[in-house]
């Protein structure tokens, strides 16, 4: 166990699995005390025992993070258990493909509802207890999506851009109080659904193709992200929307333009 959060509290939300699971672990072995939150309550209670089997200290809770209420719980509860919040680690979303004719109304509401609404009432609710205390972290996962346009993808990109833009407004209005907020950017990583979608032989090689370094991300990559953001190494950073993928943007598309082999004049 380490100690880059000892004495720091955090709430992740989507923790039940993948990257939060991977986050809520991480920072609770490097001695935060963590609020281990997922609308799936048993998958929740899972991870918290896991991370107190191996030293840690964490809880469970059940949140849907679309719905006020529920929201507000979920912060008030961490607080009645560790008595403040330092860091929110607004992870949870999802996804529906589609074109704009084809996606159902239903589903760009679920979309933007989890991966977006939520984000903001992580704010609503997180920022006044860090207000109090005058400092706080709050870390939100957006995507290389909402960066570039990807194809039948149009509420998720929607989604992830609108999180990035968000992320500056909180930094924008909140960093005067000591407040960061960041953003983390992930490519394709290996966690439960994009096993999933990649189950698929021609979908899996396109996205090992397209990320420069020859495969997916891990899960624990993305908690290496997060737990820098959470902790005083990252003091003077706010505002940002952190890259890790990989490679996958900065690759062009065109590939290798001239031969790089030396030419020899004759």
């Amino acid at each position: 166990m380490g100690n880059q959060l000892a004495n720091k509290t955090a709430i992740v939300t989507g923790a039940g699995s993948g990257i939060g699971a991977a986050s809520a672990t991480r920072f609770a072995l490097e001695g935060a005390e963590v609020l281990v939150a997922d609308i799936r309550l048993h998958k929740a209670d899972q991870v918290a025992a896991d991370i107190e089997d191996q030293g840690g200290i964490a809880m469970p809770c059940e949140v849907d993070v679309a719905d006020p209420e529920s929201v507000a719980a979920m912060v008030a509860k961490c607080i009645d258990q560790f008595g403040k919040l330092d860091v929110l680690f607004n992870n949870a979303g999802t996804v529906r493909p589609g074109t704009a004719p084809d996606l159902d109304p239903a589903d760009w509401d679920l979309v933007m509802n989890v991966n977006v609404r939520s984000v903001y009432l992580g704010a609503k609710y997180a920022v006044p207890h860090m207000l109090t205390q005058g400092s706080g972290s709050i870390i939100n996962t957006a995507s290389i999506s909402g960066l570039h346009g990807d194809g039948a993808s149009v509420v998720y990109a929607a989604s992830k851009g609108a999180v990035i833009n968000l992320t500056r407004a909180l930094s924008t209005d909140h960093a005067p109080q000591g407040i960061r907020v960041n953003a983390i950017c992930p490519g394709t990583i290996a966690t439960p659904p994009v096993q999933r979608m990649m189950a698929d032989q021609e979908a899996y090689d396109r996205n090992i193709e397209a990320h420069a370094l020859g495969r997916l991300g891990e899960p624990s990559e993305i908690a290496n992200a997060a737990l820098w953001l959470a902790s005083d190494e990252s003091s003077f950073v706010s505002g940002e929307s952190i890259v890790v993928d990989g490679g996958l943007r900065a690759r062009s598309p065109i590939g290798v333009m001239v031969d790089p082999r030396p030419q020899h004049k004759r």
